[in-house]
């Protein structure tokens, strides 16, 4: 299996370091984006055109981070057949924070008590929505280092995106993504190829640490998001020629070297205006640009613009959008899926956008190709970073395993129950009156979550909080099963126990 590390493989630098599986949990109940245009008496189409989105998960009061991020660790490991003890590092990204001291991460060092694992080094990570992508880089820089043991590690992104009740609540989501990170994967990050820009602004945060929701300044956010976008890609622009040179190569990168590009995704409209955004900018940087024939016919009017000036500018928004539609249609809509069917998860948003356009393409259509990531989180703190799709996609390779384990997806977002707005609404007051309540038993049902969902069962007077998983398939008793017990699946032993715990050779892998 991927990830494997014979000895006589190992050396300098682990090859083709990635993203090996990848699991989603996403919350088993969501309201229709049109239904709620109805209830909060907005013009239609409002939430479901102006912001691209049809339906929104959400949790109740028996889902939190933790239960979220046990949820997708386990399934993860269940999935891949992986025993506990051949994970040597565990990173967690959010921003949704239940202690302001203990973390995520330790909470879910209780799936290892059984196999007596407790050498995992890695802990949590915030930075509002950049979370998740700082743990990963974090997993992949630890596998390509001289602190690498030989085994793998596991990064799992989880929020809960909560607003109050106003024009930002259908902007909602939540959900966890698990990934498998190691060498040998299908999914190779490449190496040197990231462009990262970060900046102080307060375009959205949580100051309140009583409450759930966020303190947002809309346009800011927008303006900031689009100019770290330009930033990113200009960095990462000047990093692949500079490889290219080294290679003799005099080519020029422009967004149809991306075989797909996928982004954070607040809302599926930005997105479309992110791609539209990055032809603007491979306009502008063009010596001298094909203004008639091909993507820029007709855009020799916008030649002279500032990018720093077109944030709002509709003129040169709908020019470029309507540009990159053919770009949109076959590089990035199809990522969209997760976005537009549960809405923003924050820091899982990027992942599931890379999980969706996994699950909506072949092995064969995706092997050899390179996918821009672009990651995004306020404050702010943004990276566009590339990962090479391996060309081995033959039946039972891993790049087939993994396109085969996500070919679920769409049935498991529309076996999800949709429950009304009002619903909903009483719902979110529920989450709202009892967020930090200490004692408290959690009221909403646990009958409706999908089978193998871990849940709050109580907060006691010491804000220590209790979980148990609901049986994780019908076969299985109807039993829950407590944090501490030894599910039958738990521990099988898997390819990577064959690996070394600390590599054998004399040469470690060279720091990154």
């Amino acid at each position: 299996m991927p990830g494997s590390a014979p000895i006589s493989s190992l050396g300098p630098w682990p090859k083709d370091v990635g993203i090996i599986a990848l699991e989603l949990y996403l919350p088993s109940q969501f309201v229709d984006q049109t239904e709620l245009e109805q209830e909060d008496g907005v013009a239609p189409g409002k939430y479901t055109v102006g912001l691209g989105q049809d339906r929104m998960g959400f949790c109740s009061d028996r889902e939190d981070i933790n239960s979220l991020c046990l949820t997708a660790v386990q399934k993860l490991m269940e999935r891949n057949g992986l025993s506990y003890d051949s994970v040597g590092r565990l990173e967690v990204g959010t921003e949704t924070i239940i202690d302001k001291s203990k973390s995520v991460k330790t909470v879910l060092m209780q799936l290892f008590e059984d196999s007596g694992n407790t050498d995992v080094e890695g802990i949590d990570t915030t930075n509002a929505c950049y979370g998740g992508t700082a743990a990963l880089f974090n997993a992949v820089n630890w596998v390509e280092s001289s602190s690498w043991d030989g085994r793998y590690a596991v990064v799992v992104a989880g929020d809960i995106a909560v607003y109050a009740s106003g024009s930002a609540r259908p902007t909602g989501g939540a959900g966890a993504v698990a990934m498998l990170v190691g060498p040998n994967a299908p999914l190779a990050f490449e190496r040197g190829l990231r462009g990262t820009h970060m900046q102080h602004a307060y375009d959205f945060y949580k100051p309140d640490l009583m409450s759930e929701y966020p303190v947002v300044d809309g346009k800011l956010s927008i303006e900031c998001y689009l100019s770290a976008l330009d930033r990113c890609y200009a960095v990462y622009r000047n990093k692949i020629h500079a490889q290219w040179q080294r290679e003799d190569s005099e080519e020029r990168f422009s967004l149809e070297d991306f075989g797909y590009l996928v982004f954070h995704s607040p809302y599926c409209k930005l997105v479309q205006k992110s791609l539209a955004r990055l032809m603007l900018n491979d306009f502008l940087l063009h010596p001298n640009p094909n203004t008639e024939t091909g993507p820029f016919t007709g855009l020799e009017a916008f030649r002279d613009v500032k990018p720093e000036e077109t944030y709002f500018d509709r003129d040169v928004e709908k020019a470029f959008l309507k540009a990159s539609a053919d770009m949109f249609e076959k590089k990035t809509k199809h990522s969209l899926l997760v976005s537009n069917q549960n809405g923003n998860m924050y820091t899982p948003s990027v992942y599931g956008c890379l999980a969706s356009l996994i699950a909506t393409h072949s092995s064969s259509q995706i092997a050899g190709q390179r996918v821009g990531v672009f990651s995004y989180g306020s404050g702010f703190a943004a990276t566009l970073y590339s990962i090479r799709v391996t060309q081995d996609h033959t039946p039972g390779s891993a790049l087939d395993k993994l396109v085969s384990s996500l070919s679920d997806l769409k049935l498991r977002l529309d076996s999800r129950q949709k429950v009304s707005p009002t619903a909903f609404s009483e719902c979110m007051k529920l989450r709202q009156d009892t967020h930090h309540l200490a004692p408290y038993v959690p009221r909403s049902s646990v009958e409706d979550l999908f089978p193998g969902t871990w849940y709050l069962t109580r907060v006691d007077e010491k804000h220590r909080r209790e979980y148990a998983r609901s049986a994780p398939s019908i076969e299985l008793s109807a039993e829950p099963e407590v944090v501490r017990s030894t599910s039958a699946t738990e521990h099988i032993p898997s390819p990577a126990k064959k690996m070394p715990r600390i590599p054998a050779t004399p040469e470690a892998p060279v720091s990154n």
